[in-house]
C-alpha cells in the first residue's frame, strides 16, 4: 500500500494555466487535441522529450495511427514543433516543445481582453447617444451625431468627460453643441480628464464669477443663487 502511494506520488503534477480550458475551443481545439497535448505537456515535465505516438496513445482511447496524424496536424496548425537540439557530447536529437501553444494561448487572451473592451467602449457610446437625446428630447441630427464621433475618435474626449460637459451645459442653460464643445476644448487645454477635476474647475470658475459679477441692484447675492460660467466668453 505504502509503495503504492509513493509511485503515484512520484508520478508528479503538470502546471498548465486554467485559460487553457476555458479557451482551447476558441482555439479551435477538440478534446481529444487537448487531452493529447496535456500528455506531451507532462512528458515534457518529466524530461522525456520526445514521447512516441505509442507512448502517447497508450494513455489516451485512440489508435497510434491517430493520434500519428493528429500529431501531425498540431504541427502544422502552429500549436507543437519538433525542435533539433545537441547533448553535450555533440550528439544531435529532436524534441517536441509546446512554446507555440503558449504564444496561442496568450494571443486568444489578449483578444479576449480586447473584444472586452470594445465591447465595453461600444456600450457607453450607446449610452452617451442616449443621454444627449434625453437631454435634447429629440434624436439628435447627423451634424450632432458626426459631432460626438469626432469628440470621442479625433479629439479622444471619455465619453464619461463628454458626458460631465453635457451636464454642465444643461446646467448652465445653454443647450447646444457649440458650448459643449467650448467646456471640452477648455478641460482638455486645461488637462482635465476626470470627472473630479471637472468638478473642482467648474466650481472655481462659478466663485470667479460670483466675486467679479454683482447684482445690479446692490444687494449681496442669495446664498441659493448659483451662478453659471459662460465658456463661450473665453
Amino acid at each position: 500500500m505504502k509503495t503504492n502511494i509513493l509511485t503515484w506520488l512520484q508520478e508528479g503534477n503538470i502546471t498548465v494555466p486554467a485559460t487553457l480550458f476555458s479557451e482551447y475551443r476558441k482555439m479551435n481545439l477538440n478534446e481529444y487535441e487537448l487531452v493529447l497535448l496535456l500528455n506531451i505537456i507532462s512528458f515534457l515535465e518529466k524530461g522525456h522529450d520526445f514521447p512516441t505516438p505509442e507512448e502517447l496513445s497508450s494513455r489516451m482511447t485512440i489508435s497510434v495511427s491517430d493520434c500519428n496524424e493528429m500529431l501531425r496536424r498540431l504541427i502544422q496548425r502552429g500549436f507543437i514543433e519538433i525542435i533539433d537540439e545537441y547533448s553535450n557530447d555533440g550528439i544531435r536529437f529532436e524534441k517536441y516543445t509546446v512554446k507555440p501553444l503558449w504564444e496561442r494561448l496568450v494571443e486568444q487572451f489578449l483578444l479576449n481582453n480586447q473584444s472586452t473592451k470594445e465591447v465595453s467602449k461600444k456600450a457607453n457610446e450607446t449610452d452617451l447617444y442616449t443621454c444627449f437625446e434625453q437631454e435634447f428630447g429629440r434624436p439628435l441630427s447627423p451634424f450632432e451625431c458626426e459631432s460626438l464621433a469626432m469628440w470621442m475618435d479625433d479629439d479622444h474626449h471619455d465619453p464619461v468627460i463628454i458626458k460631465a460637459a453635457l451636464r454642465e451645459a444643461v446646467m448652465s442653460g445653454k443647450m447646444n453643441f457649440r458650448y459643449i464643445d467650448r467646456i471640452l476644448f477648455e478641460w482638455k487645454k486645461n488637462g482635465i480628464k476626470t470627472i473630479e477635476q471637472a468638478r473642482n474647475h467648474g466650481q472655481k470658475f462659478r466663485q470667479k464669477q460670483t466675486q467679479s459679477r454683482p447684482p445690479l441692484d446692490g444687494t449681496k447675492p442669495s446664498a441659493t443663487s448659483v451662478p453659471f460660467y459662460n465658456w463661450l466668453e473665453q
